[in-house]
């Protein structure tokens, strides 16, 4: 008599396949899932190098124009400063006059430094104040907010005594106002954090030097 064939012990063929199939699947993801990762880095590595180029501040930017006009706004407080230094005759007037002019070069050092590091040349072809709303209409004779014109400047130079304290103490302050309102104009306009941080700097050291120049402007009775 022929023994009955017995299939239970025997491996299903079709399990085997489906978890062949399975385990192809799982190896598949894993793959695609390590693949999708490694990309994603790459992806994200080159993002992080090519931001700062793609979003930092272009040479007809609000950020550009403020880093140009009030390097030279700076420049012309720190004449006026090293003058009231050099020939002022009261010691609180001179004493503001060179720390306004060595503080205002350390912002035009860091000013300049922004130029180089957006790739930007220190002098632009927009016109003065462009990068300000409505900023043609406070430029008066070529000179922005607060400046002083060449005769006032020469006035200066020549003036001794308390005149030149006065003087001096009366510009800088018609100065300071004029700088704090291109101030405000940045940091309406600019949404960069390093720019908004040293302008805010920069307007608060500028409000604390207008009360002091006008104590010291009462205190000598100009």
């Amino acid at each position: 008599m022929t023994a009955p064939t017995t299939t239970a012990d025997a491996p299903d063929e079709t399990a085997v396949a489906d978890d062949g199939a399975r385990r192809s699947v799982r190896r598949f993801g894993t793959l695609a899932l390590a693949a999708a990762v490694v990309v994603g880095l790459l992806l994200g590595y080159a993002g992080g190098l090519l931001t700062p180029q793609l979003t930092r501040p272009g040479d007809s930017s609000a950020e550009a124009g403020f880093a140009r006009d009030m390097t030279s706004h700076h420049a012309q407080a720190i004449s006026m400063g090293l003058i009231a230094f050099q020939r002022g005759t009261d010691p609180e007037v001179r004493q503001m006059g060179v720390d306004i002019a060595t503080g205002q070069q350390g912002e035009i050092g860091t000013m300049q430094t922004w130029l180089r590091s957006w790739g930007l040349d220190p002098a632009g072809s927009d016109p003065v104040m462009a990068w300000m709303p409505d900023g043609a209409k406070l430029v008066k004779n070529g000179l922005m907010p607060g400046m002083a014109t060449p005769q006032e400047m020469a006035a200066l130079e020549s003036a001794q005594g308390r005149e030149l304290d006065v003087m001096f103490l009366r510009m800088m302050i018609r100065h300071h106002l004029g700088g704090v309102h291109m101030i405000d104009g940045i940091l309406d306009a600019s949404d960069d954090p390093e720019v908004t941080r040293v302008a805010q700097t920069m307007k608060n050291t500028q409000q604390t030097d207008l009360a002091n120049l006008q104590a010291a402007l009462t205190r000598l009775g100009g």
